[in-house]
């Protein structure tokens, strides 16, 4: 095929979770029908933005237009597909800066990442909808002295204190005494300067994939996930000390009514490209935890496991987006 259309896939990130996204990228480029596009691998590390292909590895990305220069030969990308899980690539920033020089992306927009990265905010957004049950919270700040002792009465024990914008559960601490609620703190404030406090929901965790073309919306089956180690924490997550069954094991009906939450919070978030949206299930209602808008893609990674569910591979899901935006590119 002539004229192949350059696409970037974008790695690493300035967060706790550069690792996973340079697995999840790397996962994504070889999923890529390179018979049909040239693919490109881009690490992003503060100021340093490279390319990380066998072949290119090393050649510096020029910000000014998202170039790079090949043995005299400037290259540009047709379209960017980021797999940057945490900033910049989760929160926003990139995707302004792409729409600013007019470079499309696979994903959601400035403000739907923003939103959704930003767990109190996105929770008292979603609030005014009446789609789905919200948790009681408290916003911790890090210039600003907290009391705990109100704030556990407010929410009660256990309850879990997470970072407010952050992602694999890093930071993350189930409190279940007085006691251990600043330490938890502190550990939160490691990886952001705004902590979120949430009542603890005790039922069955559930995450529900989903992602939408111009013409056709994709369900993809329920996880159910029970973890080994108190909830989906990193280690849970990623050193197999979960159960994750796709499928999950639960009715038609409570599986239609999830897909079918998802599916409205996706729209009233405005989200674009593959979302997983994670819930608990409490004696038949569901209670949102976050929104994944750059979900991780490693071959483990949850949303992969769910494409093979539907009876797609991951292939056929990056053709079907790309195609999808590159001919509705604005």
């Amino acid at each position: 095929m002539t004229n192949k259309k350059n696409i970037a896939v974008l790695a690493g990130g300035n967060s706790s979770e550069f690792f996973i996204s340079l697995k999840s990228a790397e996962n994504v480029a070889n999923e890529i029908d390179k018979e049909r596009y040239n693919v490109y691998v881009v690490q992003i590390k503060d100021k340093e933005w490279t390319l990380i292909n066998d072949l290119n590895c090393g050649l510096i990305i020029h910000k000014n237009d998202f170039s790079f220069n090949d043995k005299g030969q400037k290259e540009t990308f047709d379209l960017v597909v980021s797999a940057i899980h945490g900033t910049p690539g989760e929160d926003g920033l990139l995707q302004a800066y792409f729409d600013m020089i007019k470079i499309p992306y696979i994903g959601s927009s400035v403000l739907a990442s923003s939103l959704t990265f930003n767990k109190y905010y996105c929770n008292t957004f979603l609030r005014n909808f009446n789609i789905v049950n919200i948790a009681k919270s408290v916003l911790l700040k890090s210039e600003k002295k907290y009391d705990a002792e109100s704030v556990i009465k407010k929410l009660g024990l256990p309850c879990f204190v997470k970072p407010n914008a952050g992602g694999s559960s890093f930071g993350v601490s189930k409190v279940e005494r007085m006691e251990d609620f600043d330490k938890a703190v502190q550990t939160a404030f490691n990886e952001s300067c705004e902590v979120i406090v949430e009542e603890f929901i005790k039922g069955d965790e559930i995450g529900c994939g989903i992602f939408k073309t111009k013409d056709r919306e994709y369900k993809l089956p329920l996880v159910e996930i029970i973890p080994q180690t108190g909830f989906f924490d990193y280690q849970a997550k990623y050193e197999n000390l979960s159960e994750e069954i796709i499928p999950a094991g639960i009715s038609e009906e409570l599986t239609e009514k999830c897909q079918n939450i998802t599916s409205e919070l996706y729209d009233v978030l405005n989200c674009k490209g593959i979302v997983r949206m994670d819930f608990i299930l409490k004696d038949g209602d569901y209670w949102f935890l976050e929104a994944n808008t750059i979900p991780g893609m490693t071959d483990e990674s949850l949303i992969p496991q769910m494409i093979r569910k539907a009876g797609m591979t991951v292939k056929e899901v990056m053709t079907l987006l790309i195609e999808d935006r590159l001919n509705n590119s604005q």
